[in-house]
């Protein structure tokens, strides 16, 4: 079972996120280490997934070999920056079905505002894999989470390049069942809701945009 925070600490990842965090960082590298470091923890976050056996003959002999059981998972992407995760991901697990949560935050109450959901049919089927590269607050990981559970998912687990102490406790508070896996936690949140000391605003640095 996998704990509900788990921080991935190799250090290829480290390495990488060490460079991401630099504001000397060019947008394209920015963008190349992030789908880097999405493979990595995705490694991580699917350790723990269901097995069975097929029957398969290799060139000496037959034998019962083991492959992932069940419907193939869906990867949900919180937009917009989101979609930087979720390239790695599925170089990893090129099959999976994806969806989007559009989401963004209110920049006076920090609360998120929906603006688009489109996900894989039977949810509750599936192991669900969110991402986003940021857990700030928390409220906009929780509200994509609340409406994959209204949909029936049941096995759900988040991905996050970076978390606040007080993204993880909201988190927890709400939806104690989710884990979460993140490259680092790091001190806090600053008065606007960014995480420091953070790497600025993950969007905002993948696709070039003020």
């Amino acid at each position: 079972m996998l704990e509900h925070l788990n921080v991935v600490d190799h250090p290829l990842v480290q390495h990488k996120l060490t460079i991401m965090r630099d504001k000397n960082t060019s947008t394209n590298s920015f963008r190349r280490l992030l789908r880097e470091i999405s493979l990595l923890l995705a490694y991580e976050i699917t350790r723990e997934m269901e097995m069975t056996t097929r029957r398969i003959e290799t060139p000496l002999s037959p034998m019962d070999a083991p492959v992932i059981a069940g419907k193939k998972l869906a990867l949900i992407s919180i937009l917009r920056a989101g979609n930087g995760l979720l390239d790695g991901v599925l170089e990893l697990v090129p099959a999976a079905r994806v969806g989007f949560v559009g989401l963004y935050r209110d920049e006076k109450t920090l609360q998120p505002v929906q603006y688009y959901y489109k996900v894989p049919s039977e949810l509750k089927d599936r192991l669900v894999i969110c991402v986003d590269p940021m857990l700030a607050t928390g409220n906009s990981s929780v509200a994509a989470i609340d409406l994959l559970k209204k949909d029936g998912a049941n096995n759900i687990r988040f991905m996050c390049l970076l978390a606040a102490p007080e993204g993880i406790a909201r988190m927890k508070e709400a939806h104690p069942d989710v884990p979460i896996v993140t490259a680092a936690v790091d001190e806090r949140l600053n008065e606007h809701g960014y995480i420091v000391p953070g790497l600025g605003d993950a969007g905002d640095r993948m696709y070039g945009t003020k």
